[in-house]
């Protein structure tokens, strides 16, 4: 038998030149081989030994996961979850290829690890299979922006060419023609988006009163495919927030995920109550 060992994290760009991958470039080198040779499975080894219903440092009661949907992988891993590359899973969803999570420290076993895998393998799950959170959130607002066609695209427009990743986007009603406009970034790219706004403002781009940023919240997250055929998701979160006296800033959804804006004192808590709501320590 020959094995070949190839090295990761390396591509060709579209000038025909050798680079890097970037973040998480090993993974995807290895679930693009897999792909590419039609193999039964990719197994990524790493340094913790599978994927969990959160993160096990916030909660005690967090649990491996036997089995999780590549489309919630994909949710948990641009939401924070830290376990793979959201390049790596985006991959192995379009080619459909089984990915394997477990340590490099413990010894292989057919039951070892959590396996990332199409959602008809998975015949019993939870409505939520997870809890995810991402700390350095910040909460911006421009207040008293004209409400007219294109405004968006004047604000939004300025923030991608500065390199800006907005997430969640809320538009307050309108009154007198003028509206709020909120949408949440990563903390070290708020002066980055100050100024885009101040440019495009000084351009004659956008009008507003004022920009203010809250660089204190955090996002705290809960997905599940399950989502798709339950309803009543959306109360029971808010409904245990709630209970722990931890007030809602901005709120998004789709059809398998849940997100919420909170001060980020309160997120540990938020990720331990929404944990225990869910009954995540439970197997289906």
């Amino acid at each position: 038998m020959r094995v070949a060992v190839v090295a990761g994290f390396q591509g060709i760009s579209t000038e025909g030149r050798i680079t890097t991958l970037g973040r998480g470039g090993s993974d995807t080198t290895a679930v693009a081989f897999a792909a590419a040779f039609g193999a039964e499975r990719c197994d990524i080894y790493t340094d913790v030994d599978g994927v969990y219903t959160t993160d096990p440092r916030i909660s005690d009661k967090a649990r491996k996961l036997d089995k999780i949907a590549f489309e919630e992988m994909l949710e948990l891993a641009s939401l924070g979850a830290k376990v793979l590359q959201t390049r790596s899973v985006e991959l192995a969803m379009r080619f459909n290829v089984r990915l394997r999570v477990l340590s490099s420290f413990e010894d292989p076993s057919d039951t070892a690890g959590t396996l990332v895998c199409a959602e008809e393998e998975i015949m019993e799950s939870n409505v939520v299979a997870g809890v995810a959170y991402s700390r350095d959130e910040a909460k911006m607002t421009l207040i008293s922006v004209a409400d007219r066609p294109g405004i968006a695209a004047a604000i939004f427009g300025p923030l991608s060419e500065a390199g800006v990743n907005v997430d969640m986007i809320v538009q307050n009603i309108s009154e007198d023609g003028r509206t709020d406009m909120t949408f949440s970034c990563p903390t070290n790219q708020v002066l980055r988006a100050e100024k885009a706004m101040q440019d495009a403002k000084d351009a004659g781009n956008i009008n507003y009163h004022d920009l203010v940023a809250d660089e204190d919240v955090a996002k705290v997250s809960v997905v599940g495919i399950g989502m798709r055929s339950h309803a009543g998701v959306a109360a029971k979160m808010f409904q245990a927030l709630h209970k722990e006296g931890i007030n809602i800033k901005v709120i998004t959804t789709s059809e398998i995920k849940i997100s919420v804006l909170i001060e980020r004192k309160y997120m540990e808590l938020a990720v331990q109550t929404l944990h225990d709501a869910f009954e995540l320590e439970k197997a289906a």
